[in-house]
């Protein structure tokens, strides 16, 4: 791990790398030819704001006052209405709500001086720029937040704050509150990183600034910071990085954003060296990455530049809002936690249950390796490759999962982690939506319908080396089935062995094997497209089994045992009767629901 000025410098760089990008006055940045959603110019608008998340913590660290005015001349011009660079009028649901969120935290952190280099009269029109993100209509989900910050950055300069305001949009969060920690991203939707580097990160810094003006709200943020945290840590292995799924990745480790706010807050919950190891630990996973560009840009994308992987709204800037993280920077070299002796991960439980996101977490290989199961994730906002970043049934830290590449074809269906169906047309479909979701301490249930005459009942059962899987299938339709187990990169593959029961495949990255309980299916490996797997560019291998369903009633039993070692614990020894509805895994039978 690097000591704090390393990180200083490894900002400062970012920071000088993205400058010669900034045009117009310096109110945009400009640094590629893709697009988003919204227009390229508000593009350059948000990617000047997210610079403000590594400028911001240097100067309150008294670090690189040398680039301040290179931004406060940006400010200037974006915020002058008569000046041809005007960062412009806002219209509802405007992207550049999101991006004021930087300038009310830029207000808020100590010393950073961006408030104070600014006239009377340029003081008076970044107000009133920053003032229209209470006028307008957002989406019901985190963007509650944007207008909150920007109230909070006004009162830390002693201007006029709205307290009607704040409360109407914290008040509308509420109602996403689901306890011990959770929120979803809006009435029934996800619970992925944007409850972690969203509700809670936001929710901390308002807590500190805001505790003089609203008491009771700000405990009451660190009380579900401090729950919300003893499930986010499972997130994580000892090697640093975190678990992939769900949208935003090109975010990167903003993962590991509420970590940052947890110490510059003074949260208590974990010590401070546990603390300081998560933050420093995942960081240098990513420095290891290859997502920066020859030229010290960020790309699109999550280890490497992958635009099969982006959202609707992620523009060439976006990918800045990773700096989030970097509020540590912040902390001053003498403060306790850069003082402080890095230390490992906390003991974890092997198996973690986290019901209000309907997740286990599950730890092996002296915690460098981490998987989850899930259920039940939907948002009919239909993003992007939605059913690969919600809808499969694990999601593993080691062997990341796979991005659909097109509609025909199981090998570009990204069946990894999934059972997908075809009418012997070889067009597939998998679980999506989730018609009914249960969880217990030892299992998820959940029923999905590919097809509206195609039930689908599935039980997901976590063990210490990996997961079992069982569904009844219900069909009025003649179906070729399908179901994979983790990919494995092909480049670094040195064996396949296939058994009567299933398949086994060992890499360099690790060990995946598959298991057909039931003895009923045909094993095979599906070979993906390049570009498909979340951490690697290379084409992946998956094991599988085959089978084809006529109509009436299946029962489909299979065991993923997965592991970054080189060879896997020896089987847990397992049965399932269709009968009696009954699992034996080990010493132990389970009666599934």
């Amino acid at each position: 791990m690097r000591a704090r000025q390393e990180y200083v410098e490894m900002a400062r760089k970012w920071l000088v790398s993205a400058i010669p990008h900034l045009t117009r006055d310096n109110t945009r940045l400009d640094v590629g030819n893709t697009s988003a959603q919204y227009p390229a110019d508000i593009a350059g608008i948000e990617g000047f704001a997210r610079l403000l998340w590594i400028l911001s913590p240097l100067l309150s660290g008294g670090e690189a006052s040398d680039y301040r005015e290179t931004f406060i001349r940006g400010i200037r011009h974006g915020c002058d209405p008569k000046h041809p660079d005007y960062w412009g009028n806002l219209v509802d649901n405007d992207q550049r709500c999101v991006e004021m969120a930087a300038f009310g935290v830029a207000l808020a952190l100590p010393n950073t001086g961006l408030w104070n280099e600014l006239t009377a009269d340029e003081q008076g029109n970044l107000e009133r720029w920053l003032r229209q993100s209470a006028e307008i209509q957002i989406p019901d989900n985190n963007w509650h937040f944007f207008p909150v910050l920007v109230q909070v950055g006004l009162k830390c300069v002693g201007r006029h704050y709205d307290m009607m305001v704040i409360d109407k949009h914290l008040n509308a969060i509420e109602s996403f509150w689901l306890g011990n920690g959770w929120y979803s991203d809006g009435a029934g939707k996800p619970r992925d990183y944007y409850i972690s580097s969203g509700f809670h990160f936001y929710s901390l810094l308002y807590s500190h600034f805001m505790q003089d003006a609203d008491p009771e709200r700000c405990l009451r943020y660190r009380h579900r910071a401090r729950q919300f945290a003893k499930d986010y840590i499972y997130y994580f292995t000892s090697d640093g990085n975190a678990i992939p799924f769900g949208r935003s990745l090109t975010y990167r480790f903003v993962q590991v954003a509420f970590w940052s706010a947890v110490v510059w807050t003074g949260l208590d919950v974990f010590t401070l060296p546990i603390v300081k190891g998560v933050i420093l630990r995942h960081l240098d996973w990513w420095l290891a990455q290859p997502f920066i560009d020859p030229e010290g840009l960020f790309s699109l994308g999550y280890t490497y530049p992958n635009l099969v992987m982006t959202e609707d709204y992620n523009s060439p800037c976006s990918p800045w809002w990773a700096c989030k993280a970097l509020l540590i920077l912040a902390l001053p070299e003498q403060s306790a936690f850069w003082q402080a002796e890095s230390a490992p991960l906390p003991e974890p439980e092997p198996i973690h249950p986290i019901k209000e996101a309907g997740q286990f977490v599950v730890h092996d290989d002296e915690n460098r390796h981490a998987w989850m199961l899930m259920s039940g994730q939907y948002d009919r906002n239909n993003f992007v490759n939605f059913d690969a970043k919600y809808g499969k049934f694990a999601y593993s830290s080691h062997f990341g999962f796979t991005l659909e590449r097109g509609l025909y074809g199981i090998n570009h269906a990204a069946c990894d982690s999934m059972l997908m169906f075809s009418e012997q047309d070889n067009y597939w479909r998998g679980r999506r939506e989730c018609e009914a979701v249960e969880m217990t301490d030892t299992l998820i249930r959940s029923r999905w319908l590919p097809w509206s005459d195609v039930a689908v009942t599935t039980w997901l059962i976590p063990f210490q080396q990996g997961h079992i899987r069982i569904h009844r299938v219900e069909t009025a339709r003649t179906l070729e089935c399908v179901e994979g187990g983790f990919a494995l990169n092909r480049h670094q593959l040195i064996d396949t062995k296939t058994a009567q029961h299933g398949v086994t495949l060992r890499a360099i990255s690790g060990v995946c094997q598959i298991t057909d309980l039931l003895a009923g299916r045909q094993p095979e490996v599906v070979t993906t497209p390049p570009n498909s797997n979340i951490l690697y560019a290379s084409p992946g291998e998956i094991p599988c089994l085959r089978s084809t369903l006529t109509p009436g009633t299946h029962w489909l039993v299979c065991a993923i045992n997965a592991t970054s070692l080189l060879w896997l614990p020896p089987p847990v020894a397992m049965a399932f009767d269709c009968e009696n509805q009954a699992l034996t895994l080990g010493a132990k039978t389970l009666e599934i629901l």
